[in-house]
């Protein structure tokens, strides 16, 4: 044996080598607030032209979820880091945000007990491409889905190897391809490796990610190790117990009337612990009984003179008996103008409003109604809202806007006069939850008021609907009043199953849209969002 031109004597040991110039030392830890600048070094590499975080959105994320806020080391240099969150799954809106679901970065929105763990960021430097540096943040998101029993890790992910091929490629064909193994992008090709499974593309979810063109893809990886509640056979992330009222027109002598038969109502939903109850559009037409007038449109500026009375009779009701309101519509002059506006009374004292959007032929003709123009989603305490008033859940489009912006319960108030302007409404709410996994409330008044022009004869068969499916009621029909008495309606909602079925139903229409045939835009506050 040689060692430096020399015979090495039997036994004696050859020069050492130093195996310290060989080693890497990478080291997956938990990110610190001293790593703030690296971060931002980090990103301005990863994503040029995009802003990073700022001080206080880093700090934000550590204080409120230490644990999900993770860094790759390589030779004490910052190669890669991650961000993320617990939230309750939400089936609509919230997943096609970056700003919504992320809280903008500061995560305030953080939900310890949550069943879902969403991925804000994931980054590896260029310089450290190829390690598979992504996959150890990817196994470390998964430990914590495991320690909190968490259902699934949801991640919208960049596709910045898009940039190459927008010219010639829609979105669509471009991730086909990827998930094909036809091409590669940095970001999606390691999430599908990572056990990620693709569900839909996001359009405009985050404008200034140019390489991806705004695109993001929704991926979901569910954990083998979830083990639900044993306590439930099915479990209830959320549920909540709506009250229909179908209200009978009459005369009444005075507004102290017409408010004692409304706490009648309020009074007998909150003593069954409803969380919300529904009245019927434009019953507090009622109140033209006493105060006629000699033609329609006049009777219709009367009875917006009562709107401050009706407001805070329904406002001081919600707070007494701790129940949410729906309190039917009411006529109000804005401007000049006369709309059919339904408020929505919360039982914490705050209150809503919701425009018609769609007047119908009669109500131009005899009272001079103007539109509203925009869709609101209501925020309460048993999850996110709509009300559709009447003519309105005959426009499949408004509802498309709604559960695009979260809502998962629309109640649509109504008032019709004959059976079939009462089937139009009930068979269009029953589309809508099927097309939008989706439960719709409708609540109608019945009974007669001869001295009311346009208002005289009512017809209605309130009703609680639902998706069409197994785990669902029968025929769609969770609960309905029997046709033109004056009754009330109550049923508990799971919002759970809304969930399951979305993805998991016999037919998944909300995601199986081809929206590479046909899109629907609605414009809010000038800009216009594509559903």
């Amino acid at each position: 044996m040689m060692v430096n031109g020399a015979s090495a004597a039997p036994g004696e040991d050859m020069e050492k080598i130093d195996l310290a110039e060989f080693e890497k030392r990478v080291k997956v830890r938990r990110l610190k607030a001293s790593d703030f600048e690296a971060v931002v070094a980090l990103q301005l590499a990863c994503f040029p032209g995009m802003l990073p975080w700022k001080k206080d959105q880093f700090d934000s994320m550590l204080e409120r979820f230490p644990e999900g806020q993770w860094a790759v080391v390589v030779d004490r240099r910052l190669a890669a880091s991650s961000a993320s969150l617990i939230l309750d799954f939400d089936m609509h809106s919230d997943w096609h945000d970056w700003r919504t679901i992320a809280d903008s970065g500061y995560i305030r929105n953080h939900k310890p007990d949550g069943d879902t763990l969403y991925g804000i960021e994931i980054q590896v430097h260029p310089d450290f491409r190829g390690m598979k540096l992504a996959r150890r943040l990817y196994e470390a998101r998964k430990k914590i889905a495991r320690k909190y029993n968490l259902m699934r890790i949801v991640v919208g992910g960049r596709i910045p190897g898009y940039a190459k091929y927008k010219k010639e490629l829609s979105a669509q064909e471009y991730v086909e391809r990827v998930t094909r193994r036809e091409l590669h992008d940095p970001v999606l090709t390691a999430q599908l490796a990572n056990g990620f499974s693709l569900r839909s593309l996001i359009p405009e979810y985050m404008p200034s990610d140019e390489d991806s063109a705004g695109w993001a893809t929704f991926l979901v990886w569910n954990n083998p190790h979830y083990v639900p509640d044993p306590s439930r056979r099915i479990e209830m992330v959320q549920a909540l117990r709506v009250c229909s009222v179908q209200y009978e027109m009459r005369a009444v002598k005075g507004f102290s009337e017409f408010e004692r038969q409304v706490q009648f109502f309020v009074d007998t939903a909150s003593d069954y612990h409803c969380d919300f109850v529904v009245f019927p559009e434009l019953f507090s037409t009622q109140l033209l009984s006493f105060t006629p007038a000699k033609r329609p449109g006049d009777a219709a500026r009367k009875l917006a003179e009562f709107t401050k009375r009706y407001l805070t009779m329904f406002s001081k009701l919600a707070i007494k008996y701790n129940v949410n309101i729906v309190g039917g519509s009411q006529f109000a002059v804005e401007k000049r103008k006369l709309y059919n506006i339904s408020y929505l009374f919360r039982r914490d004292g705050t209150i809503g409003k919701q425009y018609k959007i769609h007047t119908t032929p009669s109500e131009r003709r005899w009272w001079g109604v103007e539109p509203g123009n925009s869709v609101e989603v209501f925020d309460t305490d048993k999850g996110k809202v709509a009300i559709l008033i009447c003519y309105d859940i005959e426009f499949p489009e408004l509802v498309r806007a709604a559960v695009k912006k979260g809502a998962q319960v629309i109640f649509c108030p109504f008032n019709t006069d004959d059976r079939h302007g009462y089937l139009r409404v009930r068979l269009c709410a029953q589309a809508r939850c099927i097309e939008n996994h989706i439960y719709v409330v409708t609540s109608g008044c019945v009974g007669n008021l001869p001295s009311v022009e346009n208002a005289d004869v009512h017809y209605a068969q309130s009703g609680i609907f639902t998706p069409s499916d197994i785990m669902f009621s029968r025929d769609g029909i969770a609960a309905e009043c029997t046709p033109n008495i004056e009754t009330v309606v109550m049923r508990d909602l799971d919002l759970e199953l809304l969930r399951r079925h979305r993805y998991g139903g016999t037919t998944t229409n909300w995601n199986d849209r081809r929206k590479d045939l046909y899109r629907i835009a609605f414009k809010e506050n000038g800009e216009t969002i594509e559903i």
